[in-house]
Parts: C-alpha cells; structure tokens; sequence
C-alpha cells in the first residue's frame, strides 16, 4: 500500500510526530488532495493541547491548505482531478439542522473542523469533504496565499458583512497575523482605516499595508484618538487582548461596533452604560468554503497578501514553536510539494 509521510499529535500535550501512514482513499462525496502548502495557526494549539473537546487521537492538524485533487469518491461531480483548491477551518456541514437549511452553514449543529474532526494538511495528501472546497486562482501564489484560508477571510468576511461602508472609519486594533490583513482588506475596500497596535516602530509598516493613520496605543489612549478623528464607525479586535479591546469602545463612535475576530478566553470588562449610545460588540468566525473562494478571488483582484515565513513539513514541530512563541512576521507556512 503506497506511503505517505505526515505530522501527527498522538496524545494531547505531546510532541509533534513525523510518521509514515498509508495514503488514504476518499469515501463517497470526499476528495483526495495532494497537498502543496499548509499555514500553521494559532489555533493548531486546540489540538496540540487537547484544548478542544472530543478530539480523536492520533490527529494530523492543519486547515490553511493549498493542493490539487488527485482522486474524487462517488456522488463527486463539481470537482476533477487536478483542479487547485483550498481547504480551510470549516470542513463540511450536514445540510439537515435547522441552521443548515437557513443556509447558515458555519454555525451546522454537526459542523466539521478540518484538523479536528478530520486529518488536516500537515501531511502530503488529506481527505475532505466536498462541500469544503473553494477554487484557488491560478495567479495566487501557493504558499504565500495559504494563510488567506483562515486569517484572510476571518478578516475579510467580518469587514464585507460589518455594516461599515466605503469612507467609513474603520480601526484595526492589532497588527499581527489577523490584523496585517485585516488592514489590508479594509484599505482595498474603500475604509478609512486606522491602525492600532503598540509601539511607535509599527507605524511605518502600517502605512505600507494601507493605513491612512497609525495610533500607538503605548504612548498614548486609542479611545481618546480616534475620538479626535471623530470616533470609528467599526473596530476590529484582533489581538487576542480582553484587555485591550476594551481599552477601544470609547474609541466609537454613537452606534458604531466593536467587531471581535481574536480568540480570547479571558472576560472583557464592560460597562454597560458605555453601549448606551447605540454601540455594539459582536463576534464573527470564519466563513465557509464559497466565502474563502471570495476573499482569495478579492486578494487576487487587489494584491492583498499574507506576510510569511516557510519551513518544510518534517520541521512543522520547529514551525508551530516560531509561531506560538510569536516570533514569526506573521503567518508561518509549511511548505508539503
């Protein structure tokens, strides 16, 4: 049986596993894909931990992928060998639950999680379902672009369905590996945008991604910045700081939103009297398959790009270390064939 070489977690809090596992066959409405390029996220921490309830054990992580069909399972027919496509964190749905059949497949009560409930892309070929393929542009460069499958289009699909319009001002709080996008896609949208982050040497690198003014939130209070600018119509948070996205929803203006995109598990201090003006604080994930084929055709059309650093796959242990240190500048990626 041909061989294949892929990066495993056996054990929640063990090391990462370079093995040998026997390529596998795709099941009815699966595709096999021959992988090019994985990101390696911060999130890949929920299986290296056991952070995530009911994972199955041994797991191979992984859900930024790039790579090209090379064998379809029956009941497949919008799908070809060869075909480049991208996988990423949502891996399918059931179509059947009540969120399903209002079309609101992200929040599928049987929701799949590529890398969690299924092998992701720290591996040279991986199974997914059908329904979780999005079309790769044939300009888009492979392992550069591989980040836009969870970092881009969690920050493209929250800025596209904010409310915010062209002209509107839109802060990005963090510059990071969300937030060197999320400045990205909201300057090509048409926003004014300003950028938050700490430290004074950030404010160059902001106005090279698009920002029309930087705010160093060490030397001074963005809230009361952005005021002076006339108060943001949005804010998107996305350092995984609770700290510091609240440090901002003085930085709104009346019924403007702080859009939450940075995972953090630590309660935000709100006071409620704060919100009276009509200002919001709302959550948005990802998206699904069609959404990532929408911010990789947008990234396509106006040259919005991850920053990133490659390593090869047998040293996706040494990666995932570079990146959970926060060390990378700003996404890391493995680079499969």
């Amino acid at each position: 049986m041909p061989k294949m070489q892929a990066v495993q977690i056996s054990k929640p809090r063990s090391n990462f596993e370079v093995v040998e596992r026997p390529i596998p066959d795709p099941a009815a409405n699966q595709v096999r894909i021959k992988v090019e390029a994985c990101g390696v996220c911060h999130s890949d921490q929920l299986i290296k931990d056991g952070l995530w309830p009911v994972i199955t054990y041994p797991r191979v992580p992984g859900h930024e992928v790039v790579g090209r069909i090379d064998a379809v399972g029956s009941g497949v027919t919008a799908w070809k060998p060869g075909e480049r496509v991208g996988v990423g964190w949502h891996g399918g749905h059931c179509f059947e639950c009540d969120s399903c059949r209002r079309g609101d497949f992200l929040n599928c009560v049987r929701g799949q999680i590529t890398g969690i409930n299924s092998d992701g892309g720290y591996a040279e070929y991986m199974i997914t379902r059908q329904e979780a393929l999005a079309r790769f542009p044939a300009a888009l460069d492979v392992v550069a672009a591989a980040p836009l499958l969870c970092a881009g289009i969690t920050t493209f699909n929250a800025l596209r369905n904010s409310g915010a319009r062209p002209g509107d001002r839109v802060a990005v709080q963090g510059i990071g590996g969300l937030g060197h996008l999320g400045v990205q896609f909201a300057a090509k949208m048409g926003f004014h945008t300003i950028a938050i982050s700490s430290g004074k040497d950030k404010a160059e690198l902001a106005r090279k991604l698009g920002a029309a003014t930087y705010i160093d939130s060490a030397s001074s209070d963005p809230a009361a910045e952005l005021q002076k600018l006339g108060g943001a119509h949005l804010i998107l948070a996305t350092a995984p700081s609770s700290k510091a996205m609240a440090s901002v929803i003085n930085g709104l203006m009346p019924r403007g939103k702080l859009l939450i995109v940075g995972a953090s598990f630590e309660p935000m201090p709100v006071v409620p009297a704060m919100l009276l003006s009509g200002k919001s604080i709302a959550g948005w994930p990802s998206g699904t398959a069609r959404d990532s084929e929408d911010t990789l055709n947008f990234s396509e059309l106006t040259g919005v790009m991850p920053m990133i650093e490659t390593f090869p796959l047998a040293k996706a242990a040494e990666a995932y270390e570079h990146m959970i240190q926060g060390k990378a500048r700003f996404r890391v990626v493995l680079t499969v064939s």
